[in-house]
C-alpha cells in the first residue's frame, strides 16, 4: 500500500550530533544555546557504569555548576519527575542534561514541561496538547539504543494513582541537541541490549505499518529495521563491538524520528498497559507481543510486512510469504538474544481483561493497521500467554 498521495508534514527540532566519541561537544552546545547552569537527569545505573562521571568531568574542567538528580526509577513515575523539577527549581537551573536510556530521557522532557508552565503536578500535561509552552534547552544523550527518546516527542510517565502510563507529547517536547555517541553503550549489559534493542525494532515496524504512516517515516523505518535486525545478534553476543554498537545506535535513532512522524500501534499499547500494572521492562513486554501483533495484523498488512522482510535481507516468492517470513524472523531474534516468554514473565491471567480494556483506550489503538477491539486484545493476550 502506497501513501504517496497523503499529505503529511515533517518537523525535526532537534539537532543531531552523532559519532564515537562526540560526547565531547557537550560543553559547546551548551555554550551555543546559553545553557550555563543545568541540571543532569539520570539514574543509578548510569552513575554505577561511570557514564555519568564523563559528563560531569567535563562541566567540572569548563567551570560549570550544575547539580545530578538520580532518583528516576526504570518506567518514569510522576513522582520522579515532580521531585527532578522540584530539585531544578531550588539549584535556579537554567538547562537539563539527560543522560540514560528511555527513562531518564522521558523523566527529563516532562521535568522541562513542569518548569516551562510553573506548575508542580505533570498528571495536568497527559495528551497530546496540553504542553504548550517552549521547555529549557533541553540536550538528551541516549546510553542505549532502544527508545529513541532523545529525538522523540513525547514522554511516557506512570501515573503512580492510577498504575497507568500516560503520554505528555508535543512538539515543543522534542530536545534541542541530541549527542549520540556510541562509545557510551559499549558497557550496556547483555540483556538490556536485548531488551533495549527489541524496543527499537518494535518502533520501526509499528511505525512503517501504522494507519497512519508517511513517506519520510517510512523510509526511515525500514532503514532502521534493516540496520536493528542485521546488528542486534552482534551487539547482544559482543558488546565491544563498536561497529554494532554504532549500527545498533543509529537504527534506534532512525526508528525514534519513524515512531514520532507516524506512530506507534497496538504492540505499544499492550507493552505500555503492562508497564503500568506490573512495572515490567518496557523492551521485554514489546519483544514478546510483537510477533503475536504481527500475526493478528497480518491480512491488512501483507505488502508493508513483506517490504519488512526485504528489509531484513529475507528473500520470499511472493508477498504473503514474505510477510509470514518477517514474523517468523522476529520471533527468532528474540528468542537469539535470550528474551523471555509472556508465560514466565508472572503476569496474573486475572488481569488479562484489565490489561485488554487499557489497551484498547490507548490514544495509540486507533494507529494500528487493523481495528482492535478489546476483545480482539485479549484474544492476542491469551495466545502471547500459550506460546511456546
Amino acid at each position: 500500500m502506497n501513501n504517496f498521495t497523503i499529505p503529511f508534514s515533517f518537523t525535526l527540532p532537534t539537532k543531531i550530533v552523532y559519532g564515537p566519541g562526540c560526547i565531547s561537544s557537550l560543553i559547546d552546545e551548551l555554550r551555543l544555546n546559553n545553557g550555563n547552569k543545568p541540571i543532569i537527569v539520570t539514574d543509578k545505573g548510569v552513575r554505577n557504569a561511570g557514564i555519568l562521571d564523563k559528563i560531569t568531568i567535563l562541566l567540572e574542567q569548563n567551570k560549570t555548576e550544575y547539580i545530578v538528580y538520580d532518583g528516576v526509577e526504570p518506567n518514569p513515575k510522576d513522582v520522579n519527575v515532580e521531585e527532578g523539577a522540584k530539585i531544578a527549581r531550588e539549584f535556579g537551573a537554567d538547562s537539563i542534561i539527560a543522560i540514560g536510556g528511555g527513562s531518564p530521557i522521558d523523566c527529563a522532557k516532562s521535568v522541562g514541561v513542569l518548569l516551562a508552565h510553573k506548575e508542580d503536578k505533570i498528571k495536568k500535561y497527559e495528551g497530546k496538547t496540553a504542553a504548550t509552552k517552549p521547555l529549557p534547552l533541553l540536550i538528551t544523550i541516549p546510553t542505549t539504543s532502544g527508545t529513541g527518546s532523545e529525538l522523540t516527542f513525547s514522554s511516557v510517565i506512570t501515573d503512580t494513582q492510577n498504575n497507568y502510563k500516560m503520554t505528555v507529547k508535543s512538539q515543543y517536547t522534542a530536545a534541542k541537541v541530541a549527542i549520540c555517541d556510541s562509545e557510551l553503550t559499549l558497557s550496556l549489559p547483555a540483556h538490556i541490549t536485548a531488551s533495549t534493542g527489541m524496543d527499537a525494532l518494535t518502533h520501526a515496524i509499528e511505525a512503517y505499518t501504522a494507519a497512519c504512516a508517511e513517506p519520510i517515516s517510512d523510509a526511515m523505518a525500514l532503514y532502521a529495521t534493516e540496520l536493528i535486525y542485521n546488528n542486534l545478534v552482534n551487539a547482544y553476543n559482543d558488546g565491544g563491538n563498536l561497529e554494532a554498537r554504532s549500527a545498533m545506535l543509529l537504527g534506534s535513532m532512525l526508528a525514534g524520528i519513524a515512531f514520532s512522524h507516524s506512530d506507534v500501534a497496538s504492540v505499544h499499547c499492550i507493552a505500555e498497559s503492562l508497564g503500568g500494572v506490573y512495572d515490567l521492562p518496557h523492551g521485554v513486554c514489546n519483544a514478546v507481543f510483537l510477533p503475536h501483533v504481527m500475526e493478528y495484523n497480518m491480512e491488512y498488512s501483507v505488502e508493508r510486512y513483506a517490504r519488512l522482510a526485504k528489509a531484513m535481507g529475507l528473500s520470499y516468492k511472493n508477498e504473503r510469504e514474505g510477510a509470514k517470513k518477517a514474523v517468523e524472523a522476529v520471533k527468532k531474534l528474540a528468542a537469539d538474544v535470550k528474551l523471555p516468554l509472556f508465560s514466565s514473565l508472572n503476569v496474573n491471567t486475572n488481569d488479562f481483561e484489565k490489561i485488554a480494556e487499557m489497551s484498547v483506550k490507548n490514544i495509540s489503538t486507533e494507529s494500528n493497521p487493523r481495528p482492535m477491539t478489546k476483545e480482539d486484545y485479549l484474544n492476542v493476550i491469551n495466545n502471547a500467554y500459550r506460546h511456546k
